[in-house]
C-alpha cells in the first residue's frame, strides 16, 4: 500500500497530504500507461533515493512479493528503471528509477506522438454518421465541461453566446483557441473579465431585463459548425444538451449571428431612434411578451415533461426588451 512508503527520514509510514500526493502520482502514471503495480513500484524506487532490491520494493510499495520481480522487469523493459549489481554481492540485483524529469519528458513525447497518430489514422476508418447525438447535460459542471471540450477541440471557428459568469469559466481555453488562430465570434451578457476574439457585448437591454425575459442565463457554444452545447443556468441549477445534429448546430449558429448583427446595427444607427424603436415597437413587444418561457421549456425538457398549452407565463412589459 502507498501509505507504507518510506519518508525522507528512512522510516516507514506516510500520512495526510504526502499520502494523497503519492496516490495522485500513481493515478497519473496509470493514466499514461503503467499498471497499478508498476506505478507503485516506480514511486517506491523514486522515494528510496538509493538502489533497493525487490523485497524492499514490495515492502515499501505494497506490491505483492510474488509479483514484484515481474513488475520490476516490466519497468526495466519500458526504460523506467535500471538493474544494478548490489555492492558486495555479485549475484544480487537492485533497482534504480529513471529520474522523474526524464520519465515525464519521455511520457509526454510518447503521449503527443500517440495523439498525433490517432488524429491522422482515425479519420481513415471513420464511417459517415448515420445517427446524430443529442446528449442531456444535467448540471452546471456537465454543461461547462462539455463546452470546454468543444472549445478545446475546435480547429477553425467558434460561435459563443454567454453571460459573464460562464464566459469567465471558459477564458483559458478560449485564449488557447485564439492562439491557435481559431476564429471566435461571441456575444456576451454583462461584464466579462477578458475579451477574446470578436467579442460583442449585448447592449440593447440590461442583463437584469434579459434575465427577467428569459428566466435563465442562456448559454450556447458551437465548434467548427459541427457540434454545439446549448443550455440555461440559474443560481441554483442548470440544464442543456450536447449535439452534433446539423440542424440544431445550424440553428445555434444563426441565433448567435443574428444577435450579433442586431448589436452591430444598433451601434451604427441613431442611438435615440434605435432605443425608441426597441422599447416601443408593437411587433417587438409581442415577440418578447412571453417572459420566462425559455427557462420553463428547458426545465420541462430536462425533466422529461412538456408544459401544457398556455401554461407558460406571458407578462406584457412595455419598454423591457431582451
Amino acid at each position: 500500500m502507498l501509505d507504507v512508503l518510506v519518508g525522507s527520514n528512512g522510516e516507514p509510514g506516510t500520512t495526510g497530504g504526502h499520502t494523497l500526493a503519492l496516490t495522485a502520482i500513481v493515478e497519473r502514471l496509470q493514466h499514461l500507461g503503467m499498471s497499478g503495480y508498476e506505478a507503485k513500484a516506480y514511486v517506491a524506487l523514486v522515494a528510496s533515493g538509493v538502489p533497493i532490491n525487490g523485497y524492499e520494493v514490495a515492502k515499501k510499495s505494497g506490491v505483492p512479493r510474488s509479483t514484484v520481480y515481474e513488475t520490476l522487469g516490466k519497468l526495466v523493459a519500458r526504460g523506467a528503471a535500471f538493474e544494478v549489481k548490489a555492492s558486495g554481492d555479485g549475484s544480487a540485483v537492485e533497482y534504480l528509477p529513471l529520474p522523474p524529469r526524464v520519465l515525464v519528458s519521455r511520457l509526454s513525447k510518447e503521449y503527443e506522438e500517440s495523439i498525433a497518430e490517432l488524429e491522422r489514422i482515425l479519420p481513415t476508418v471513420t464511417a459517415t454518421p448515420q445517427v446524430r447525438l443529442i446528449h442531456d447535460l444535467g448540471d452546471k459542471t456537465a454543461l461547462l465541461d462539455c463546452a470546454r471540450d468543444v472549445v478545446n477541440g475546435s480547429k477553425h471557428e467558434l460561435f459563443i453566446s454567454a453571460w459573464g459568469s460562464e464566459w469567465d469559466e471558459l477564458t483559458d481555453p478560449l485564449l488557447t483557441a485564439d492562439r491557435r488562430s481559431v476564429d471566435i465570434s461571441a456575444l456576451t451578457f454583462g461584464e466579462v473579465g477578458t475579451k477574446v476574439g470578436h467579442c460583442y457585448r449585448h447592449t440593447r437591454s440590461t442583463p437584469e431585463v434579459s434575465l427577467a425575459n428569459l428566466g435563465c442565463r442562456m448559454f450556447t457554444v458551437v465548434g467548427d459548425r459541427e457540434e454545439a452545447v446549448v443550455g440555461g443556468l440559474t443560481d441554483i441549477n442548470a440544464w442543456g444538451v450536447y449535439t452534433d445534429n446539423p440542424a440544431v448546430v445550424l440553428l445555434a449558429i444563426e441565433y448567435i449571428r443574428h444577435d450579433i448583427a442586431i448589436q452591430l446595427m444598433g451601434e451604427h444607427f441613431d442611438a435615440a431612434e434605435v432605443d425608441r424603436f426597441w422599447k416601443s415597437d408593437p411587433d417587438l413587444e409581442r415577440l418578447r411578451s412571453d417572459h420566462g418561457i425559455a427557462a420553463e421549456l428547458m426545465r420541462a425538457a430536462h425533466n422529461g415533461n412538456r408544459p401544457a398549452a398556455g401554461s407558460a407565463p406571458r407578462i406584457s412589459r412595455r419598454g423591457s426588451g431582451r
